[in-house]
């Protein structure tokens, strides 16, 4: 065993530093934003520990808004300015739209045949356009609706039977479940709790799991097998392996079930997405030069589905979570919602209740500023040779925007690291994509199209939370842990538990 393992390195390190030393040649004469000092074959990767979007936070404030890295044989730029991230996504929106394809997400995506990771032209348009259609559109988040409200009408009858007990709830769960039932019946038509091939407790696990084994991996990083070899040996390539196989199980079933039972249909009015993509597939004509096949089927569903879930409950999560620390700003915000919110006959909250609230939106704002789910975006990839900031940024290079850095930039926001919704009183920038000082879905070609349907969830249930109970910690607990967990997207480390507390109203 230890002869072959000595003649692998003996072939292999001679190519790893001529490798080395002709991408050293080749970007000497070019600008490149600043980095700090690698080392041999690693590169920068002794430098990022713990968290990685804080790790380059870190990095950024010693060298600079626009950084450069070397992840082993990959070259990136962090963009950690408001100005960096509006060149990237704006004025150079055309030369940054694809995204890398790594081992995972090349797996994950069936070769980019889903919405994120679609190499851009023919094949990432269509795709787009039949899930914005079929899904995300303003009239389809609306015909959906009614699933939202019961959902969170099942959810509050569940605290007030915890309520009742004065026992203590797991919010973090209730609130990735909650999310989950509501992705689920409208994306896949099919009851959350009534379904055999979904983990109901195991969820919120489950999506840690599938961004840990999403992100880079040894294989990304290093060339001629040797990471590979190293994903091997850590047992990065079996656990890559069990999660592609418990989602594609998935994603079987519930286009099985479709497809077995197509006269089960849960709104005629509003088909499910699968519904629609089926349609569309039996529909196609023979000389279109775009197909759709079922690999993009399940890939617009799946991603639906481990996207949507997992930012939309993480973002609520959050939200509760400061809200606790800052009765202040607890207080002012149901005092809103109990003023302009009248309750009808069957005690169900609507969602065109949310209009009306006001400081209520302002609370979600500043809990994507500070909070963003997906702190460094989706990468992108250049495909061609472009300036940011005066620096020169090779083709072929992974591009990240680091999001929460610049949420919390001193530079554009004043006490930066505080819970404080009213600073967007009479303030101008928004989370659309328009302001580039706050970007929690990206900007441009690449926004998140999940959007409007993530924010319609994440209004709607807190609503019901702060309109139906007052909330107290545990008396074990003296407060909140804000310590953050995950890759790719943030998740609150310690699960939020707090003690549903009845409201009474004052009946006039």
């Amino acid at each position: 065993m230890l002869i072959p393992l000595y003649c692998f390195w003996f072939i292999l390190l001679p190519a790893l530093f001529s490798f080395i030393f002709i991408k050293k040649t080749k970007y000497s004469k070019q600008n490149l934003p600043p980095s700090p000092p690698k080392l041999p074959i690693i590169g920068n990767l002794h430098q990022l520990r713990g968290l990685f979007h804080r790790c380059l936070h870190d990095l950024s404030t010693k060298h600079g808004p626009v950084i450069y890295l070397r992840l082993g044989f990959v070259q990136m730029v962090v963009i950690s300015s408001s100005e960096g991230a509006e060149e990237a996504l704006k004025t150079h929106d055309l030369e940054c739209c694809n995204r890398p394809l790594t081992n995972a997400s090349s797996k994950f995506s069936r070769d980019g045949k889903d919405i994120a990771f679609a190499p851009y032209g023919e094949v990432s348009r269509e795709v787009r356009k039949i899930s914005f259609l079929n899904f995300f559109s303003t009239k389809k988040v609306r015909c959906f609706r009614y699933i939202r409200e019961e959902e969170n009408d099942l959810m509050v009858k569940k605290l007030k039977e915890s309520a009742l007990k004065n026992s203590t709830v797991d919010l973090s769960q209730t609130l990735f479940c909650l999310v989950g039932s509501v992705i689920c019946r409208a994306a896949f038509g099919q009851s959350f709790y009534e379904s055999k091939h979904i983990n109901k407790d195991r969820i919120k696990d489950f999506m840690f799991e599938f961004q840990k084994v999403g992100s880079l991996s040894s294989s990304d990083l290093f060339p001629f097998g040797l990471g590979w070899f190293m994903d091997f040996v850590s047992g990065q390539q079996k656990r890559l392996r069990k999660v592609l196989f418990q989602v594609d199980t998935l994603m079987d079933h519930v286009i099985d079930d479709h497809l077995k039972n197509p006269e089960e249909k849960t709104n005629q009015d509003c088909p499910d997405i699968v519904d629609s993509i089926l349609d569309t597939m039996h529909k196609q004509k023979q000389d279109e030069s775009f197909k759709l096949t079922i690999d993009h089927l399940k890939g617009i569903i799946q991603e639906i589905y481990l996207a949507g879930v997992d930012t939309s409950a993480i973002t609520t999560i959050w939200a509760m979570a400061e809200l606790i620390k800052n009765p202040r700003v607890m207080k002012k915000t149901q005092d809103e919602i109990r003023t302009c919110i009248g309750i009808n006959q069957n005690e169900r909250i609507e969602e065109e209740d949310t209009h009306k609230l006001h400081y209520l939106k302002l609370v979600i704002k500043e809990t994507l500023r500070l909070h963003p789910a997906a702190p460094l975006l989706l990468p992108r990839e250049t495909m061609a040779d472009i300036k940011i900031q005066g620096y020169d940024i090779p083709c072929k290079t992974l591009l990240l925007i680091n999001a929460w850095s610049i949420g919390r930039n001193p530079k554009l926001w004043r006490n930066p690291e505080e819970f404080n919704p009213d600073r967007f009183i009479d303030c101008p920038i928004d989370y659309k994509g328009n302001n580039f000082e706050m970007l929690p879905f990206g900007s441009v070609r690449k926004i998140c199209p999940g959007m409007a349907f993530g924010i319609a969830t994440v209004e709607l249930t807190l609503l019901n939370l702060l309109y139906f109970f007052d909330w107290r910690l545990p008396e074990e607990s003296k407060d909140i842990d804000m310590e953050e967990a995950g890759d790719t997207t943030i998740v609150k480390k310690v699960p939020l538990e707090l003690i549903p507390v009845p409201y009474h109203r004052m009946m006039a």
